[in-house]
């Protein structure tokens, strides 16, 4: 029953995306439209009401004595933004902070409910944060720490990576626990009680703000006129090209706040499950490749394959976050050999959720992606120096937007 009832859930889920995303016309997407239009209302409310009440110091903030550097964006999933966090974790640990990045662990398993009820009954105190890394070891999986902690734990040893919806917690935890001078707010842009002394908003340059409607009819979080509290900008999955419009738009909101412009680049294919096997990306090139994955934007890794001459001839396409079990990998497998192919390619986020111990009757590699700066700064290093140590900049020198 359990199952079944997952099942259908990812069904309707899957049904709203497409919804969203203009990808039906019947009646019955016509009808649901409707009805997600009605909620979002109530959404924009509540997420303009949280902000006023901050800004007005109804709510306050709790600062914690140390930089605080948020990540996040106004839009439900697909702008990139776990390169982006990793790429400042390591840059800001390479050049001697003690960085804990935060994270909420979206979708990750809570410890059972009679563990809380017993911790909380023996000692009255609010659990700890889970402990993903204590920067030398990676303590959980990515089922029990979330996709992202635990890919950005396995990724960048020497950061501390915690989980709790309370980053207040986390971050006192942090800091008293590890020694922590530098917290990185993971998806935070929406997490105002703690205040950060830099907000990087990430906007996913192929789509913007979506069909500009909030969630639960669109993909927008909070209205587009809350750009105005980004300190910076990154616009991300760019192809190079300047697009004036979307500047305009930005600069309309936010006059002050710099752009910065990336890439999502790949880098090469690296194999599931056998650390010591990795492609460069030529290696795509005629083969007969099957894709899966379950991310908000799978177009774009597709094309990624596509780019470097692969030639797909199976995918199959899950709702973000989707957690694959042995029944999934079985018939991606068997569609995956009958239709003759040379191996499966995934993405990085969706290979943390498959068991290590997993063997499969073709090869699977995932596709690693790197962020690049295009513009707004010479490279991401030179960014971070930018955003955060700009006591190094020389005398005179003012941050003007491109």
């Amino acid at each position: 029953m359990t199952r079944w009832f997952k099942h259908k859930l990812n069904e309707l889920e899957q049904f709203s995306v497409d919804v969203i995303y203009g990808r039906r016309d019947d009646r019955a997407a016509l009808a649901w439209s409707i009805f997600l239009h009605v909620l979002s209302w109530g959404w924009n409310f509540g997420a303009q009401l949280k902000v006023w009440l901050y800004e007005q110091r109804i709510l306050r903030d709790q600062p914690l004595g140390c930089l605080v550097v948020v990540v996040g964006n106004l839009t439900w999933g697909g702008t990139g933004k776990t390169p982006v966090v990793e790429k400042f974790g390591r840059a800001l640990s390479e050049r001697g902070r003690r960085v804990a990045i935060l994270s909420r662990g979206y979708r990750s398993r809570p410890n059972p409910l009679w563990k809380r009820a017993l911790r909380w009954l023996y000692s009255r105190k609010e659990p700890p944060p889970k402990i993903v890394s204590d920067g030398h070891r990676v303590l959980l999986d990515s089922e029990h720490a979330g996709d992202e902690p635990y890919m950005l734990a396995r990724n960048l040893p020497g950061v501390v990576v915690l989980v709790d919806k309370n980053r207040v917690k986390s971050g006192a935890y942090a800091i008293r626990r590890f020694g922590c001078d530098t917290l990185l707010l993971d998806d935070g842009f929406q997490y105002m009680p703690l205040k950060g002394r830099l907000n990087l908003l990430l906007v996913d340059k192929t789509n913007p703000f979506g069909n500009g409607q909030l969630i639960p009819r669109g993909i927008l979080r909070e209205p587009i006129k809350h750009l105005r509290r980004a300190s910076y900008v990154f616009m991300t999955k760019s192809d190079g090209q300047r697009d004036r419009e979307l500047e305009e738009t930005i600069r309309a909101h936010n006059p002050t706040a710099e752009i910065i412009e990336c890439a999502h680049v790949p880098k090469y294919l690296q194999r599931v499950n056998d650390g010591n096997e990795r492609h460069e990306l030529s290696h795509l090139k005629g083969r007969r490749v099957g894709a899966f994955s379950g991310i908000a934007t799978p177009d774009s890794f597709e094309a990624f394959l596509r780019k470097f001459g692969a030639n797909i001839l199976y995918t199959k396409r899950f709702v973000d976050h989707y957690r694959f079990n042995s029944d999934d990998l079985d018939m991606i497998f068997e569609e995956a050999l009958n239709a003759g192919l040379d191996y499966v390619v995934t993405t990085e986020k969706d290979a943390v959720r498959i068991d290590p111990g997993t063997k499969f009757p073709l090869p699977l590699y995932y596709l690693r992606l790197e962020i690049e700066i295009l513009r707004g700064a010479a490279d991401f290093n030179e960014a971070v120096d930018r955003i955060c140590f700009p006591e190094n900049r020389p005398a005179g020198e003012m941050v003007t937007a491109p």
